[in-house]
């Protein structure tokens, strides 16, 4: 009988764990060694994917960035086809995969760490540049685009935290009448 194979966990893995804690702890609870309890392997695992713990945690917004972001502004079948359409795809795209779980952790670490802050604001422009578009395709000027794309960004940053309680069915009818809303001119 020969020796077990000792696990292997994945950077995909280890970031997404760190997020998991992040979100339920705070920045200060993602350590390497519980991490590595929890995968139930050596810490010298973790050192095959990254340098130190501050490695990990650049990277971690690195994968929130695209990930939780860049998988909808790149999306190719979010860039053609009606505005309205789209920006409903797009609400349903973040309520479908959670996209926003994480959003209120990671803002919640940005006001501590200077790193997670420019990684906010990066992700915000991305996001509102993106979303700001569709409101001008949809006929809005002026700041109106952008200010629409703020509420946009802020409804769906806080709406996992604040109705996470709710039926998936609620939070859907929630967010199709935000963006009612938001095209309404």
């Amino acid at each position: 009988m020969g020796k077990a194979r000792k696990k292997r966990v994945s950077k995909a893995e280890w970031l997404a764990k760190a997020l998991e804690i992040l979100a339920t702890e705070g920045w200060h609870g993602v350590r390497v060694d519980r991490m590595a309890r929890e995968f139930g392997i050596s810490r010298a695992g973790f050192y095959w994917h990254f340098q130190h713990r501050d490695d990990l945690m650049q990277q971690m917004l690195d994968y929130w960035a695209h990930e939780y972001t860049a998988v909808i502004t790149e999306n190719v079948e979010l860039k053609e086809g009606d505005p309205r359409d789209r920006l409903k795809k797009t609400s349903s795209m973040i309520l479908e995969h959670d996209l926003a779980r994480y959003d209120l952790a990671i803002r919640d670490w940005a006001t501590h760490d200077r790193a997670a802050a420019k990684a906010v604001n990066s992700v915000d422009q991305k996001r509102f540049e993106f979303l700001s578009q569709l409101f001008r395709e949809m006929g809005f000027r002026g700041k109106q685009p952008e200010r629409r794309a703020q509420l946009f960004v802020c409804y769906h940053s806080s709406e996992f935290g604040m109705f996470a309680n709710r039926t998936k069915v609620d939070r859907e009818k929630l967010a199709r009448l935000q963006c009612d809303l938001l095209v309404k001119k």
